[in-house]
C-alpha cells in the first residue's frame, strides 16, 4: 500500500510538472501570476514548476528507489516552508494558500515518515 501512494504521489508530481512546463501561461493565472513584457517568467515557470516537478515524479518511478522518494519528500517540505513563511509575510489569498500548502504538506509527510 505505502508504495502505491508514493507513485500516486509521483504521478501527481509529474501531472503539475506537466501543467507548469506545457502551460506556463495557465499556471501563471492559477497561481496568480502576471506575465510581462518579458518571457523569463514563462521560462522560470517552465523549469522550476515544470520540467523540476516531472524529472522529480519520473525518477521516482524509475527507479522506485527510497531515497528518491525521501529527496521528493524533502522537495515538498521545502515547498511547504516556503509557503508557510509567504502566508506569514506575504498574507497571499486564503482558503487558496492554505490548500497549496496542504498539497506540499501531507505528500511531505507521508513521503518522509514513510521512507522504506
Amino acid at each position: 500500500m505505502i508504495q502505491i501512494i508514493d507513485v500516486l504521489i509521483a504521478l501527481l508530481t509529474i501531472g503539475l510538472g506537466l501543467f507548469g512546463l506545457i502551460s506556463p501561461r495557465y499556471t501563471a493565472r492559477v497561481l496568480d501570476m502576471k506575465t510581462t513584457d518579458s518571457t523569463m517568467g514563462l521560462s522560470e515557470l517552465r523549469a522550476s514548476a515544470g520540467g523540476l516537478f516531472v524529472a522529480m515524479g519520473v525518477v521516482c518511478i524509475w527507479t522506485g528507489a527510497p531515497w528518491a522518494y525521501a529527496m521528493l519528500g524533502v522537495a515538498y517540505a521545502g515547498a511547504a516552508f516556503g509557503r508557510l513563511v509567504s502566508i506569514g509575510i506575504d498574507k497571499p489569498p486564503m482558503p487558496k494558500a492554505i490548500i497549496w500548502f496542504l498539497l506540499e504538506a501531507v505528500p511531505s509527510a507521508w513521503l518522509l515518515l514513510t521512507v522504506h
